[in-house]
């Protein structure tokens, strides 16, 4: 039996992975995608996603666009890590086969929520904008969602826009603030997911006369030499795959519950995920932190997927 999914995405590179991991998988039923804006405008983003479902052949996957912008704060993107237009390598024009649904990503997550009432899985990794509209047109969405799996945040480590932020949640605070709060998510953040490497050896041996294996190798290898030296790695941090392996196996993720905000207040600590160990505000959980993954798990699940695409 397959568990429903549907994905909230900007791809992106590391979402590109995450893609083809969730599509490629026996166990979840993927039920649709729905775009947002980030590594670059939703734009481009829905213009990626369109094609990675045609590169992939999975144009049976119905796709929805969503915010352009953040609810309060300026666009900001991240073309200048994830390539111009928002992803690197080779992708095709979309075609008609995937043609947009007529109604906007935060509608097409309440009403996929309302279809597979205590089923669906929701996996945002993106800007939480979306998710947050969904949760305005329909509070009761954490009622009716199997699960919310969360890319962001970094809880108990330094962040990667700023000391304190990850890039999702700093793309949108003030969503993030209102999914963290009142949603339910299993935040999996750069706790774990900068562990999230691959294999340099591996994405070496990737051929390089066959298109979507040189697409599959530009998403493997998106952080540039400044990016690999200043955070101490070999290879990229495929983030968002991370939330999708700890669908396919509940055991790669390891959670605890916290009570937990994001900052919204001032520059220092706007996306800023503030996890609360101690109680010492007296805020009861309202969510569960990813504090630690099977990282040996994620690269067979990783490898074997990448292996079978070529």
């Amino acid at each position: 039996m397959t568990r429903p999914l549907l994905i909230d995405t900007d791809p992106g590179c590391d979402d590109a992975l995450a893609l083809a991991l969730a599509l490629e998988d026996p166990t979840l039923e993927v039920v649709g995608l729905t775009t947002v804006h980030g590594n670059t405008t939703v734009e481009a983003t829905t213009h990626n996603a369109r094609a990675l479902l045609e590169v992939l052949g999975r144009t049976d996957v119905p796709i929805a666009a969503g915010a352009d912008r953040p609810l309060l704060a300026d666009l900001e993107t991240a073309e200048h890590i994830h390539g111009e237009g928002g992803i690197r390598g080779e992708l095709p024009e979309p075609t008609s086969e995937t043609e947009l649904e007529g109604v906007h990503a935060a509608r097409r997550i309440v009403e996929a929520a309302r279809r597979h009432e205590g089923e669906l899985a929701l996996a945002a990794i993106g800007p939480l904008t979306n998710v947050a509209l969904a949760l305005a047109l329909e509070p009761r969405l954490p009622e009716l969602l199997d699960d919310l799996l969360v890319m962001g945040g970094a809880a108990f480590v330094p962040g990667n826009v700023t000391p304190l932020a990850e890039a999702n949640f700093h793309s949108d605070p003030e969503a993030a603030r209102r999914v963290v709060r009142d949603a339910e998510p299993t935040v999996v953040g750069l706790d774990v997911t900068r562990r999230a490497t691959l294999p340099a050896d591996w994405i070496n041996s990737l051929s390089r006369e066959i298109p979507l294996a040189r697409s599959l190798r530009a998403w493997l290898t998106y952080y540039d030499e400044d990016v690999l030296e200043r955070y101490g790695m070999e290879t990229a941090a495929i983030h968002d795959a991370l939330v999708i392996a700890g669908l396919v196996d509940g055991r790669v993720l390891e959670t605890e519950p916290h009570h937990m905000e994001v900052g919204t207040d001032s520059e220092l600590d706007r996306g800023a995920l503030v996890c609360d160990p101690y109680g010492v505000t007296g805020g009861g959980p309202n969510g569960r932190v990813a504090v630690d993954a099977d990282i040996d798990r994620y690269r067979e699940l990783m490898t074997e997927t990448v292996d079978g695409l070529i």
